[in-house]
């Protein structure tokens, strides 16, 4: 359904799917990507819910030996986030048969990890703690400010233990400030921080966005600032404490809207899917759904006036003869568009839209959205295998290399499903990691 309703973009589009999905994989074969280029180098993370986790999966994705610690009777908070969940597979270990379903929310950031539960509260947990922080390259973590320095894991610390160590510090408003010791929540951020002010409809109440957008941001901040602490290390020999948080990579998510009040002077508002300066760049109804229309220069409106709408007359109307005056008179022409479009169905309007150079797009839902072509045509959906949880399907990591994405080596892991490995790797003995497990401290 959604192919043909893109029939007109090129004549690919009008193939069978399959014959797609056959011709994009042989292409992307014959590329040959390039080795995974943080392989070698171990990452404990000591992170929880999404910035600090997306932050670690995205190091992980590029071959990073990533070790999520976690709480030993629970571990991460999202994994109690259900529904909903994955199935439990009958062939699951018998080992995890204790533990809940895995949530969606989980699965969704915590791919080729590995898990381990350790209580590091006891003393012989801190030495487990330890031992993972002489071995690895980065340490990650988003505990409120100075928690970990009252345990003896703050960076000065761990900088003893491991003098080349690359530690990595997510919060909600950074290390220093009035507000450093205050927790941090995307949805607050995003309050604080501007994001909610200019989110929603003008005469409607500030809205959130859909997704958790800051603490995403905060994650893709760090692990770029992780990378670059490790070319500093390169370098320099010495390690690199990084302070990164939700509320000034909000601030800098603001882009043209902060450089406008810094500028300026000039205070935002809210537009809803409308545009301040463009018109008209916003969401219309049609007669059973919703289209986003951009056209921001005079030659794409006059496509839309004359091509599209049927409606040549309002190319020549000197109320909307340039961008400048269909600003001034936005109301009238957006009774205008609104009231032409609701004359006919979605798809007779992405038909007429359709290779004209108009910019354009459904509003769909995300079924709608994962069955787009270019989903198929790119392999943007992949399916692992869990060990709990059978056949589970996600978004492919987003980036290509030469025609090749990153391996997935590993599905997410279950609570504590490598402890014993790890605890191996650390050089215990079986007898001491029986032991510790006795005492609930792994």
């Amino acid at each position: 359904m959604i192919l043909s309703k893109y029939r007109a973009l090129s004549a690919v589009t009008r193939l069978d799917s399959r014959l797609i999905r056959r011709s994009l994989i042989s292409t992307q074969s014959d590329g040959q990507g390039i080795p995974p280029p943080l392989t070698g180098i171990r990452i404990l993370d000591l992170t929880r819910v999404l910035a600090g986790p997306s932050c670690t999966m995205l190091l992980a994705d590029m071959g990073a030996d990533v070790i999520k610690v976690e709480e030993v009777t629970r571990g991460d908070d999202t994994r109690s986030w259900l529904p909903p969940s994955a199935p439990v597979s009958p062939n699951s270990p018998k080992e995890s048969s204790h533990l809940p379903p895995e949530s969606a929310y989980f699965l969704a950031v915590n791919r080729n990890k590995r898990s381990i539960t350790v209580n590091f509260k006891e003393p012989a947990g801190l030495e487990v703690v330890q031992r993972l922080i002489r071995s690895s390259d980065v340490l990650v973590e988003n505990f409120i400010v100075g928690k970990l320095s009252r345990m003896g894991l703050g960076w000065e610390d761990c900088k003893v233990l491991n003098p080349r160590l690359v530690y990595a510090s997510i919060t909600g408003y950074g290390q220093t400030g009035p507000f450093r010791e205050a927790a941090g929540y995307d949805v607050i951020i995003e309050a604080e921080a501007g994001l909610m002010h200019i989110t929603g409809e003008p005469d409607r109440p500030p809205s959130k966005v859909g997704v958790a957008v800051t603490d995403l941001m905060t994650g893709l901040y760090a692990h770029g600032a992780i990378l670059a602490g490790l070319r500093s290390v390169q370098h320099t020999g010495k390690g690199v404490w990084i302070d990164c948080n939700l509320f000034e990579t909000q601030l800098a998510g603001l882009a043209n809207i902060a450089s406008n009040y810094l500028i300026a002077g000039k205070e935002a508002s809210r537009h809803g899917t409308a545009h301040p300066s463009i018109v008209p760049y916003q969401v219309f109804p049609c007669k059973d759904g919703f289209l986003m229309i951009g056209a921001g220069n005079d030659k794409q409106f006059r496509l839309l006036a004359e091509r599209i709408l049927e409606k040549p007359e309002l190319a020549d109307d000197a109320r909307f003869a340039n961008n400048a005056t269909r600003v001034a008179n936005r109301e009238a022409l957006v009774d205008i568009i609104t009231q032409v479009l609701q004359r006919h169905e979605r798809d007779y309007w992405i038909d007429r839209f359709t290779g004209l150079g108009v910019p354009f797009g459904p509003i769909n839902n995300i079924q709608q959205s994962f069955a787009h072509p270019q989903v198929g045509a790119r392999q943007t959906v992949m399916e692992v295998d869990h060990p709990r949880a059978g056949k589970v399907r996600m978004v492919a990591p987003p980036v290509t290399y030469n025609g090749k994405r990153m391996p997935v080596r590993r599905p997410p892991p279950w609570l504590s499903q490598h402890t014993k490995e790890v605890m191996l790797e650390l050089g215990y003995s079986q007898n001491e990691i029986a032991e510790l497990r006795a005492r609930q401290i792994i």
